[in-house]
């Protein structure tokens, strides 16, 4: 298991080892040019694949892309059902495209309400990757970060442990195989995370672009990272404790 940001700390690195990402503003996207707003979704999965291949190019261990949100339930029934739709003919096509590429795919959230052939899909897709020692692509789909703290709660409980400590608790979160993110980034404008990665992201890295998500390609993310890079990340020491080629200036 990886180990906590509060518990000790992190070697820091030019590159991320793992980026978070909100992609928000497809509908926005879609509005602006008079189009439906499933049809800024669908640009969306442009915005993914490049993405993808840029963290691939730059050496990024893993890459966490906050999907579809528990309250994202809440959104016009019609709309809800064409990203489940979406989701499902995704899992079809990009798969072999990502087995070949030697990406893992990872599926977080609480699954329970997506049809039966979406979780077989599901199932299917991460069982055909497992194996592969590329970059880790988690799609976190009826998540949410509140949620994931409740259900390792519950895990630790259902075991018989009676006094949880930060170690039990981040073994049972949802991405217990993966470190912290270093990186957070949100498109569309707004500056706030969603109940997303609650625990995870508690020193992470926060970048938060007017770019929506339709928008945001492989300069889009080089500028995050030349703001990740100019971040003093001292972790709770101050700037003298730091080593000389942390330091700003």
């Amino acid at each position: 298991m990886f180990a906590s940001s509060t518990q000790s700390v992190p070697a820091v690195q030019v590159v991320p080892r793992h980026i978070a990402i909100i992609m928000d503003g497809n509908g926005r996207w879609a509005k602006k040019r008079l189009l439906p707003r499933v049809a800024g979704h669908k640009r969306g999965l442009d915005a993914v694949r490049d993405t993808v291949k840029t963290c691939i190019d730059l050496g990024v261990g893993y890459l966490t892309l906050f999907a579809f949100s528990t309250e994202n339930w809440r959104r016009p029934a019609d709309e809800v059902n064409f990203l489940m739709e979406l989701f499902f003919v995704a899992l079809d096509r990009e798969v072999e495209r990502l087995h070949q590429n030697n990406i893992q795919l990872r599926v977080i959230g609480a699954r329970e309400r997506f049809s039966a052939a979406i979780r077989q899909r599901i199932d299917a897709a991460e069982a055909k990757t497992a194996a592969n020692s590329g970059l880790v692509l988690t799609i976190a789909a009826d998540y949410g970060g509140r949620w994931d703290v409740l259900q390792a709660v519950n895990r630790l409980h259902a075991q018989g442990v009676a006094q949880i400590d930060e170690a039990g608790l981040a073994a049972n979160l949802s991405m217990a195989y993966a470190p912290e993110p270093d990186l957070f980034i949100r498109t569309g404008g707004e500056q706030r995370i969603s109940n997303f990665l609650l625990w995870q992201l508690a020193y992470a890295e926060l970048y938060f672009t007017d770019l929506l998500w339709p928008d945001f390609g492989k300069e889009a993310l080089e500028a995050a990272l030349s703001s990740f890079r100019s971040r003093e990340r001292r972790f709770g020491r101050t700037s003298e404790q730091l080593p000389q080629a942390h330091r700003r200036g």
